[in-house]
Formats: C-alpha cells, structure tokens, sequence
C-alpha cells in the first residue's frame, strides 16, 4: 500500500488520434515513470496486448481473456497491474494510456470503484489528471457524423455499437486538458472547433503536441477539474460555467419544463437532436414512467438512452439520505407539490441546428393541456417505443449513471 508520503501520481492518456496518443505517452517515460498500454485491436478474440515500459524495459506481453471484452480487461489484468505499480516505491508515476477507442470516464469509474486488495486504485494515488489528444483537423465533421466505429476496423467487443462520435465527445468532454496534434487548415474551421471545445471541456486548459510541455500542461489543470471523478445520472448537466452565447454558429442550447413528455411523440422528436448537433445531456421524464429517472445522451448521429434510477418524488426516506447534498438541495429548491423533482432538463451544443427549432420540437413533445387532465391512468396506455432494457451479464454500468440495465444505442440512419 502507499504511504500518503508516498502517493505517486496517475496520468491517464486517451483519444482516437492513435499515433500522437502514443506520442504523448512517449513523452512522460522515464526511470521514475511506468507506461501502460492495452491494445484491443483482437478484444474480439479473446486477446489483448499489453505493452509495459517501465525500469527500462519495454515489454509487450498477450493477454488471453475469459469474455472479449473491455471490463474483463479491466478487471483482470488493468487495475492488478496498476495496483502492483503503485505499491513500487522506484516509481512516482504511472501513466495510462488507454487504446484510441476507450473513453476514460469508463476506465476512471473503475478506478473509483473497483475493489482491488479491498481498496480503489484512487485511494493511493495521486490523480494528476485526463489528457485527451485531438486531431482539429477532422475532430468537428467526425463529432458532427454517424460513423459507426465498426466502419473504421475498431472495436472495443463484439457488439460495440458506438459511433465515432460518441468516441470522440465522451473523450473530450471528460478531458482535465486537451493537446492538438494538428491544426485545422481553415481558421473557420479552427476557430468553430475551438467553440466546440469551450463547451464541452470549458476549464481544460489546450497544448500543442509539437512544443508540448506535459508537466506544464498539467500544472494549468485548474483545482476544481473533475481528475477522473465520474458524476452520476443526477450530477450536473453543466460543468465549469461554459459560455451560454453564440460564438462561430455554435450554441449552447437550455430547454427545462415541468410537464411529462409524451413516449410517442419524444421518440418521433428525437432526430431534433442527430442533425447539426455536437452533445446532448439530458434527463427525461415520461408518462409511461412516472417513478423512473431517464437518461439521454447524444453525441453526432449516435444516441444513447439509459434507466437513471428512481426520481426522488418516488424513493423511501432511505435513498433520500443516500442522495447527494446537491441533489436533494436540487430537488427542494424546484420541488412541485403534485410533481415533486421530476423535470425535463436538457443541455444541447448545436454547429449547425437552430436552437429554436429544437426547443420548439421537444415543447410539442410534451403533454398537452388535455392530456395532462386525462391524469396518470391514462397516460399508462400510451405506447412506448423506447422499449425495454436489456442486461449484459459481463459488463457492469462502468458510467457511473443509476440504472443497472444497459443502454438502448441507436444511429440516426437506424431510426
């Protein structure tokens, strides 16, 4: 176990800029500094490599899985890996570099919460932050697009359905700070993207990869950055006070109401939010669901819908004391008598939609007038077409969101 003398620090590299990740990673080796790799490239095979540099060597070992996938490589080799690292008193730092498909909220969740020796990996070291390497060249068509990953020739297991959008965003947006391997060509193109940028990772400082300064990267990191801290379902929508106006046609779109949604028409709306649209963070409330919390996300043309847990209108005494002080100060401060905390809230960065278009789409998405005097029994029989969840018995919900149950994920050329 490390002592709280010695509590080496965690570097955690991601993006889907593949040659200069690595780069960056090649940049942090040193005698003190131990890099940690896992190719996934044949994930689906039931074989990962895994490349460790540290005390000099270079050592790049197959790694045979009993399930090919990303939480068994998690949990059987990543995080005991990690966890023999840190009890190495030569080292004062280790760095993950994770393989160009795997965002780090998943790898930082289990960093969080897997018990490994009955204890998180984060409870001996000292999180120095998440640097996400982009390419500004292609990084807003591709965040805009619904490419699948699979298109691409990468995977992180067999039925990973996530587009490269999905990828990209979730990378960034979790970001500490983010390097630029390459500069768009256009200024106009650089200047939207930079926008982009300051919604979805607005306190991350920015590095160019050609004079890159690691450890100076890392001291602009502000005290209050997230460091790998995964928010859950309930957690804010907003991070770090991005800008609200209009810079380059990007959008920070806001859309809150106190009145379920109708399941039918929410599903006929929801291609609103795949055109001309960077991120969507939502949580929903239907009629067909009154005690259940949703969670919406959208990232380009890819769509991710998950179970939240319960509003807290519908929870005992007992998981109101297990809510977070934020959430229940949240919940009394917009508490209704007949509807308690439930909402509509949405946060939606937009390039090219207009905002209004979506806030008038997701308004008429709602129940009228005469559907909400028709009351809860009747709201009951309205179809539902979200469907119902499924559940992977080899991967936990490592999102850090409520539910248990995995996502529905659907492209917008699926629809």
């Amino acid at each position: 176990m490390a002592t709280a003398e010695r509590r080496p620090s965690l570097v955690v590299v991601a993006g889907l800029a593949a040659d200069a990740a690595e780069q960056v990673a090649d940049r942090m080796c040193g005698p003190a500094t131990a890099v940690i790799h896992h190719d996934l490239r044949l994930i689906t095979q039931g074989v990962v490599r895994r490349r460790l540099r540290a005390y000099g060597a270079d050592v790049t070992t197959a790694v045979e899985l009993a399930h090919g996938c990303v939480s068994c490589t998690l949990r059987e080799d990543l995080l005991p890996l990690v966890r023999r690292l840190v009890d190495d008193a030569r080292l004062s730092r280790i760095v993950l570099h994770l393989d160009p498909v795997l965002e780090p909220e998943a790898v930082c969740w289990a960093l969080h919460h897997v018990l490994v020796d009955d204890r998180p990996i984060l409870d001996d070291v000292q999180m120095a932050g998440v640097l996400t390497v982009v390419d500004e060249r292609t990084w807003l068509d591709d965040a805009a697009g619904d490419e699948a990953l699979a298109e691409r020739g990468r995977t992180a297991s067999i039925d990973d359905e996530r587009t490269v959008a999905q990828v990209l965003v979730g990378q960034v947006e979790f970001a500490d700070a983010l390097v630029r391997a390459h500069t768009a060509e256009e200024p106009w193109t650089a200047a939207r993207t930079a926008a982009v940028f300051d919604r979805l990772a607005p306190t991350a400082p920015r590095a160019a990869l050609a004079d890159l300064d690691v450890d100076a990267l890392l001291a602009r990191v502000p005290a209050a950055a997230r460091r790998g801290t995964v928010d859950d379902a309930h957690g804010p929508l907003l991070r770090g006070q991005p800008p609200l106006d209009s810079d380059c046609g990007v959008h920070t779109v806001l859309f809150q109401e106190r009145r379920p949604f109708h399941p039918g028409r929410l599903h006929e709306a929801i291609d609103v939010l795949l055109d001309g649209v960077i991120r969507t963070r939502a949580r929903l409330w239907l009629a067909t669901r009154p005690a259940e919390t949703l969670w919406l996300e959208s990232a380009g043309g890819g769509l991710r819908v998950a179970p939240a847990g319960p509003w807290l209108a519908a929870s005992d005494a007992e998981a109101w004391a297990a809510a977070s002080a934020e959430r229940q100060a949240a919940a009394a401060l917009r508490w209704d008598a007949v509807y308690g905390d439930r909402v509509q809230e949405f946060v939606v960065i937009t390039h090219r939609a207009d905002p209004e278009e979506i806030c008038a789409a997701l308004r008429d998405a709602l129940l009228t007038d005469a559907e909400l005097a028709e009351g809860a029994e009747a709201w009951q029989r309205y179809d539902d077409p979200f469907g119902a969840w499924h559940s992977d018995p080899c991967e936990d919900d490592d999102t850090g969101r409520d539910g248990t149950d995995v996502v529905v994920v659907e492209r917008k050329d699926e629809r």
